[in-house]
């Protein structure tokens, strides 16, 4: 039987579930992903999309286009962020780590943009 990954926003209005493997976790450190989480990475476990769906709220996820790559999913309500896609890649999607509950407790594959790691991020 696959892995079950169950998660949802702040407010609780927006719920999902993920069917796995989950294909790799990871931080992201782009400037973007700081930016949108307001935090020193992204992070995230890749599923195959058709293993994905929202069973609540699907109404309240907007997308937002961060690049001509990449869309950013999040609660219109609350603001959490829930998932990257890429355009480039449409058969997988990323689920933010910190959204999943039970908290996951994978590790984590593969550090990107490590150069961008800030400064303040224990042991740079």
């Amino acid at each position: 039987m696959a892995e079950q990954y169950t998660g949802a926003c702040l407010c609780g209005g927006v719920a999902y579930v993920a069917h796995g493997p989950v294909h790799h976790s990871s931080h992201c450190y782009c400037s973007m992903c700081q930016k949108q989480h307001g935090a020193a990475a992204g992070s995230y476990a890749n599923f195959s999309a058709d293993k994905f769906r929202y069973v609540r709220g699907a109404e309240l996820v907007q997308e937002y286009a961060s690049s001509d790559e990449g869309r950013r999913g999040f609660c219109r309500v609350c603001g959490s962020s829930l998932t990257w896609r890429s355009v480039a890649t449409p058969n997988n999607i990323a689920v933010t780590l910190g959204t999943m509950e039970p908290p996951y407790d994978g590790e984590v594959q593969r550090e990107l943009f490590p150069e961008n790691k800030p400064g303040w991020v224990p042991g740079k």
